[in-house]
C-alpha cells in the first residue's frame, strides 16, 4: 500500500475532484483540521479491505469448531504478516 498524504479539510473540499483521482494511485488520503487528523478519504480498493476487514472482525468461533488445517494455519501464523 501508497502511504496516506495529509491534506487540510479546506484543501480537500476546494480539490476534491483532484484528491478522489489521487486515492486510486496513494489508497488513502488524510483529511486534517488544526494539524490533527479528523478523517479520511479510501479509494474504492481500500474501502473493500475495510469491509472485508470489519466482516471478519465480527466472525466468531468456537473452540470446538476449529477443524486441523485452521488450527495448523493457526500454529504457524507469524506476527504482523498478513495472511491470504
Amino acid at each position: 500500500m501508497a502511504s496516506a498524504i495529509q491534506v487540510s479539510a479546506t484543501e480537500f473540499s476546494r480539490g476534491f475532484g483532484k484528491y478522489r483521482e489521487e486515492a486510486f494511485s496513494t489508497d488513502v488520503i488524510e483529511v486534517t483540521s488544526h494539524g490533527r487528523v479528523i478523517g479520511g478519504y479510501l479509494s474504492a480498493k481500500e474501502l473493500e479491505r475495510y469491509h472485508r476487514l470489519k466482516d471478519r472482525e465480527r466472525q466468531v468461533l468456537r473452540v470446538e469448531d476449529i477443524d486441523a488445517a485452521l488450527l495448523a494455519e493457526i500454529e504457524a501464523a507469524e506476527y504482523g504478516v498478513p495472511g491470504e
